[in-house]
């Protein structure tokens, strides 16, 4: 899979594809169901299969002070996709141009830069100003203009659709089992370890931080975690995704302890797996108390992980 962004070269690229359009944020078995029909129609038709999405997602930019979790940062969407069967993935910055975009102007764009032969969108797709660009407008758009548009039906588990809002509200109750099976894998985060304070090592539990950066995340708390990359197999280990009260922090971090490991992780890119939450995150009026309750943490995460 090739990255394309913006418009330069797009069309001598990719033109004539089959494409998908959308956030596709957690990349759950919906939007598998989605690219595995854009295979099929490339398959078909001998043609590139493409995926269209966007940087910030449209609504963290039209509520930039109160921007939905997100499931997957850029990073992490591009690893996962990259197993998947894309030729190209094109990646425009969302803003004002395309947020003011009519229905008309967003088919002929699709026409002009990449003269789809099909384009596959869920049931519930809408784009464009005010969201007029649904699947069924689209679709009249296409004939415009010389493109069919393959509408999936919902996918249901459990006798309820999947969607990425669903997945959010289930790793919110910290109902992480159900969120793996929506999503058809463990939910995690993945970054490059940064340095910090080393407060945890002073206390006797080191850990890996990874900075969440502008990005809101969909839980928050103290967690039973495997840790990937940090080794050949993965790690047990508990993890803190907060602000640190107690220390006062500000900025929001996830804090990764990795049991039973010796060895430096300081710019390696690793992946936290969430397992199970342990408890809310909370203020101690001494950094005794907090360590005292880290090890009743730690305990807790090596029981549930059989450790």
């Amino acid at each position: 899979m090739q990255l394309i962004r913006g418009f330069n070269a797009v069309h001598a690229r990719a033109a004539g594809c089959v494409l998908s359009i959308g956030t596709y944020d957690g990349l759950h078995l919906g939007h598998q169901a989605l690219l595995a029909r854009v295979h099929e129609h490339a398959a078909r038709l001998h043609r590139p299969a493409v995926l269209l999405t966007f940087e910030p997602t449209p609504r963290e930019y039209l509520s930039p002070a109160n921007p939905p979790a997100r499931l997957t940062s850029l990073r992490e969407r591009w690893r996962i996709l990259s197993g998947l069967p894309l030729d190209y993935l094109w990646l425009l910055r969302f803003g004002e141009a395309l947020r003011n975009l009519s229905a008309e102007d967003f088919a002929q764009l699709l026409a002009r830069a990449l003269a789809p032969e099909v384009v596959v969108v869920g049931h519930d797709f809408r784009f464009a100003k005010h969201g007029e660009a649904t699947a069924a407008v689209l679709a009249q758009g296409g004939r415009r203009h010389g493109f069919d548009v393959d509408v999936l039906a919902p996918v249901m588990l459990d006798g309820e659709r999947i969607s990425s809002s669903g997945v959010r509200a289930a790793l919110e109750r910290g109902d992480f089992a159900g969120a793996r099976r929506w999503l058809g894998r463990p939910w995690s985060m993945r970054g490059r370890v940064i340095a910090g304070s080393r407060l945890g090592r002073d206390l006797g539990f080191p850990t890996a931080n990874l900075p969440l950066e502008r990005r809101r995340a969909p839980v928050g708390g103290i967690f039973a975690v495997r840790v990937h990359g940090a080794g050949a197999l993965p790690h047990a280990g508990v993890a803190s995704l907060g602000t640190r009260p107690t220390v006062d922090g500000s900025r929001l971090l996830l804090e990764a302890h990795v049991f039973d490991f010796q060895g430096d992780l300081y710019g390696h890119e690793i992946e936290v797996e969430f397992v199970a939450k342990l408890r809310d995150e909370e203020r101690f009026a001494t950094l005794a108390a907090l360590t005292a309750q880290m090890q009743r943490d730690a305990s807790e995460a090596r029981r549930i992980l059989n450790v």
